[in-house]
């Protein structure tokens, strides 16, 4: 009898921990286009991003210019001629996919960039989660742009707002 009176007690002392806890979720894609810091670190991106692929589309022309050249050639060019071509049209292909995995490759230029511009104002919204998380006493704050599986939210637990408020752009 004192086992099932113990684990009653529990079983109340843990749904009332439970149900005490408080929930908020944020929307990060509406915090990051309301941030003026975010859009000009995402323009540079896009600047860098553009440049570096016109560089690589412009490697990779001269790799099929030198090679339409090397076809119509091909025919008047000695068995050693054509070998020296086929091995610099190769060399020239390689040397554009090493520029293409330079800037936009996992740890590329882009990558770097990126980490560069971006990780200052994520970590900025992470101090304002953490901060409103305390203050509000948050057991978890979920981020229904990350894909979260959260099938219902009623706006008056959306923190996003005091989020932006926190990080005062």
């Amino acid at each position: 009898m004192k086992k099932i009176i113990l684990l009653s007690l529990m079983s109340i002392l843990m749904l009332q921990v439970a149900v005490s806890q408080r929930y908020a979720y944020v929307d990060t894609e509406y915090i990051l286009s309301k941030l003026p810091s975010y859009q000009t670190a995402q323009s540079k991106l896009d600047g860098f991003s553009k440049a570096w692929q016109k560089e690589v589309e412009d490697k990779f022309a001269e790799v099929e210019g030198k090679y339409k050249t090397y076809q119509s050639e091909k025919v008047l060019l000695s068995e050693e001629m054509k070998k020296q071509k086929e091995n610099e049209i190769i060399s020239l292909e390689r040397a554009a996919k090493d520029l293409k995995n330079k800037y936009f490759g996992v740890e590329g230029e882009l990558f770097k960039k990126r980490e560069e511009l971006i990780k200052p104002i994520q970590e900025e919204i992470y101090a304002a989660l953490k901060q409103i998380a305390e203050d509000g006493n948050y057991a978890m704050i979920f981020d229904v742009a990350a894909g979260a599986a959260i099938l219902y939210t009623d706006d008056k637990y959306d923190v996003s707002d005091d989020v932006l408020k926190k990080i005062s752009f």
